[in-house]
């Protein structure tokens, strides 16, 4: 009897692990939780494996959609991206966080890294500063929305930041005018920086002089009538400045 009991239970056994190798082969393993993606992408984030951590944080956008963890999630995608320096990718994120989470406790944060990501693409004063604006428009409404905010605070220095740059663009913009005789466009872009950037001393000061010395260089190029017809203002104008 015990002999035949032998065979029947290695059958079974045999059977069973058969099954299990089935199983295995043939089934889909697990899905992750929402929870260990979330985890896995902070651990990835963490280890600066910014790669993994988008992948992670993305899958959990798109499998969990109404976790907590993916409200969580979220955001960290836009970190993700930010500090991989893909800025265009980070801004997409942060404002659809924005968008979606208009109320949540981190809107002030996200406020700042739009800004920050926006500044972060400035290249060189010569190029169109579009991101510069806009971040700069950020700032204002973290600052004037959420002053008590601990990044209203850091946002001071980006405004200073942002400000000088796009005052540091039009002095170029004014300089290119100058030197290829457009005296006109030079003296009213010197002007522009004086009235709109009077707070930077050092570019202030060098375009009220620029702007004299262009001023009366157009001058030559009108007519007498040209000429009375503007003087007035000038001399009000310079008034006020020096």
């Amino acid at each position: 009897m015990r002999r035949l009991l032998i065979p029947v239970v290695l059958v079974v056994l045999v059977s069973l692990n058969g099954c299990v190798w089935i199983d295995n082969y043939f089934l889909p393993p697990p899905e992750d939780t929402a929870q260990e993606l979330y985890e896995a992408g902070v651990e990835a984030l963490n280890e600066k494996d910014y790669g993994d951590a988008q992948d992670y944080f993305s899958k959990l956008k798109d499998r969990f959609p109404f976790s907590p963890f993916a409200l969580k999630g979220e955001l960290a995608l836009g970190d993700a991206y930010f500090l991989d320096e893909e800025f265009l990718l980070a801004l997409e994120a942060y404002k659809e966080f924005e968008a979606l989470h208009p109320s949540n406790d981190n809107i002030p944060y996200v406020l700042y890294q739009i800004a920050n990501a926006n500044i972060s693409m400035f290249k060189s004063i010569d190029r169109r500063q579009e991101n510069i604006k806009e971040g700069l428009e950020y700032l204002y409404r973290l600052a004037e929305t959420y002053p008590k905010s601990q990044y209203a605070e850091q946002a001071k220095h980006l405004i200073v930041k942002s400000r000088r740059i796009l005052a540091e663009h039009e002095v170029y913009m004014a300089d290119f005018f100058w030197r290829t005789e457009q005296y006109g466009p030079a003296w009213h872009r010197y002007q522009y920086v004086v009235e709109n950037f009077s707070d930077i001393a050092d570019l202030r000061d060098y375009s009220i002089k620029r702007a004299e010395y262009s001023y009366f260089e157009y001058q030559k190029t009108l007519s007498e009538e040209e000429r009375q017809r503007i003087q007035g203002s000038w001399m009000r104008w310079i008034k006020q400045w020096l």
